[in-house]
């Protein structure tokens, strides 16, 4: 398949494709999904507001064309779209993507593993934000108990899954759980990433005095742990990377508040209703579902798909850090954009 090379404004290349396949969540977290906003008789959308599977594919092969290698699926909390594992099986038969993810907060591992396996996928990134069970019962807000985690995030192992555990870091919050957190996956040998508590949204009352920066946690980690940093994979990595000298085992910063890499962000996003949104903190997006479901031929898409990222500016990241997090801005919410 020939694939054409679309740069931004800023010369960053597409390759980071995330779908969003539902806005529902089984969870309430306050840093996404506020129970005080999102409540039991919160509206989500209709289904037929949502892409279908085969709209996904077609729209998947077209960002293919466009230098896409990576498709990571999003929510809400992906697995409870209804047999998520068949678009999983049809994502994977498109030539030229390299590698398809999922981000869960393993609630529904169990129940649903060995299908997304069989259909192809291989890799998953695990939402986890707190070991102990009163800190991540009263983070989730669904009374769920960490220990199911875990034993989902055992199972996901058994059966095959290369699996990367993630944690935001609330100051006061639960940065009490990042040792033992550390502790707990260097032993089982689970790649463990620290996320800086992010703005995304409006409904998530993020202040910057509540962020936890990466430089803070390594100081934490170092007082206890010998670890040291390692190179980047590939252009474009999110994570700054470490590792543990005795076992080797791997720990990761995402730093979008502390040290921003929009210079390097090669990542596009589709929202649940079907927009296409070029940052994590895009107030408006391009809606591709009204344009596939008008009848636009896939050249015609491809040509908008294209001119959308061409005229790609986005460093939202940057900007914040240069307003020193005084940044007033309405944003996607979370739940309907992914992380």
């Amino acid at each position: 398949m020939k694939k054409d090379q679309v740069l931004d404004q800023r010369h960053r290349p597409l390759r980071d494709l995330r779908i969003s396949v539902t806005d529902r969540c089984n969870f309430r977290c306050t840093y996404c999904m506020p129970k005080e906003i999102f409540g039991d008789d919160y509206q989500f959308l209709p289904k037929d507001h949502l892409l279908t599977f085969e709209e996904i594919v077609e729209l998947t092969k077209i960002f293919v064309e466009l230098g896409v290698k990576k498709i990571k699926l999003t929510g809400g909390e992906p697995l409870l779209r209804k047999d998520v594992y068949k678009l999983i099986a049809m994502l994977s038969k498109i030539e030229g993507i390299h590698d398809i993810g999922l981000t869960t907060n393993g609630v529904y591992l169990k129940k649903y593993g060995s299908k997304l396996y069989e259909a192809g996928l291989r890799r998953l990134n695990i939402s986890l934000d707190a070991i102990d069970d009163d800190t991540f019962r009263r983070l989730n807000g669904r009374d769920v108990s960490a220990k199911t985690v875990l034993a989902n995030i055992d199972y996901a192992v058994s059966v095959g899954f290369s699996v990367k555990v993630n944690m935001v870091v609330q100051k006061g919050v639960n940065d009490h759980q990042i040792l033992p957190m550390t502790e707990y996956f260097k032993n089982k040998g689970i790649p463990l990433r620290f996320i800086e508590f992010m703005d995304v949204g409006n409904t998530n009352g993020w202040n910057m005095k509540d962020v936890l920066i990466k430089k803070d946690i390594v100081k934490m980690i170092s007082s206890v742990y010998s670890i040291e940093p390692i190179d980047e994979n590939y252009f474009g990595e999110v994570a700054k990377r470490y590792r543990h000298q005795d076992t080797g085992s791997e720990i990761g910063f995402i730093t979008s508040v502390s040290e921003p890499f929009c210079s390097s962000c090669t990542r596009a996003r589709i929202s649940s209703d079907g927009k296409l949104y070029t940052c994590l903190y895009a107030h408006e997006g391009f809606d591709l579902r009204d344009f596939i479901r008008s009848g636009k031929s896939p050249e015609e898409i491809k040509m908008a798909i294209e001119r959308v990222w061409q005229n790609r500016k986005d460093q939202y990241s940057v900007e914040r850090t240069e307003n020193k997090g005084m940044l007033n801005k309405n944003k996607i919410e979370m739940s309907y954009i992914g992380g």
